[in-house]
């Protein structure tokens, strides 16, 4: 995808060198000019948006005179925390901060393709197994914290000790599978949104763009609910050995 963003040309006269080094130590080869692309842009210009808008929410926070900053982060928070309290149960909070920024993230980075030029990012595997990746090694680490390693292993094996050495590989290859899972799912419905928009625009009507437009929405909308659902449900199965 050439580069359309003059934010992007920037962060390469600064940062393309280095990105460029990086990667060619890891035996990729790029150029310092294009070694940033328009999507680690938006996902940078993404990630900067939420964190200014928690900042600003945590620095204004008032009962008597709430602004519209709080009013929207009180939604987000209540919206999450009840799905979080249905799927995970018992201990949910510590584990909405991360589920909320999942969804959050997703959310807007799928939302970024309505901008007239912009491909959407999470139609790029790479960044779909960027979320995916941390994902998988949250709810790891949690079911180990809860657990114990040990015990946690245990809950591979299955019910029935004598059936363990079947269930346990079975079981290794389904959590892993699992990356494949939320990469796959999240990129391939983006990359049909995207598709569908552009045959749109290359020759219709007004209206049938606008119909696109809006359907790429409520695409956005539900994989990102998706998403941060599947993360709740696999956080619950990790943990439910604690209770």
């Amino acid at each position: 995808m050439p580069d359309t963003l003059a934010l992007t040309r920037w962060l390469n006269e600064i940062f393309g060198g280095v990105v460029a080094s990086v990667l060619h130590m890891l035996g990729i080869s790029a150029n310092p000019a294009t070694a940033i692309n328009d999507t680690f842009t938006i996902e940078l210009l993404v990630t900067l948006l939420l964190i200014a808008f928690f900042v600003l929410v945590r620095l204004s926070l008032s009962v008597e005179n709430p602004n519209p900053a709080q009013h929207i982060a009180e939604m987000i928070h209540s919206f999450v925390g009840e799905q979080s309290e249905q799927v995970i149960g018992h201990g949910y909070e510590r584990f909405q901060a991360y589920v909320t920024c999942v969804g959050l993230f997703v959310l807007l980075v799928n939302l970024a393709g309505l901008i007239p030029g912009i491909t959407t990012p999470s139609s790029f595997p790479v960044v779909t197994l960027g979320v995916a990746i941390p994902t998988f090694f949250y709810y790891n680490y949690h079911g180990i914290r809860a657990n114990g390693f040990l015990g946690f292993l245990r809950s591979f094996a299955g019910p029935v000790w004598w059936m363990a050495w079947l269930i346990f590989p079975i079981e290794v290859v389904s959590n892993l599978a699992r990356i494949l899972s939320l990469t796959v799912r999240l990129y391939a419905n983006m990359f049909a949104s995207d598709m569908m928009t552009l045959v749109a625009f290359s020759g219709f009507p007004v209206g049938l763009p606008v119909l696109a437009l809006g359907l790429h929405f409520f695409v956005s909308l539900i994989q990102a609910f998706v998403f941060m659902l599947l993360t709740m449900i696999y956080l619950s199965l990790a943990v439910a050995h604690e209770h």
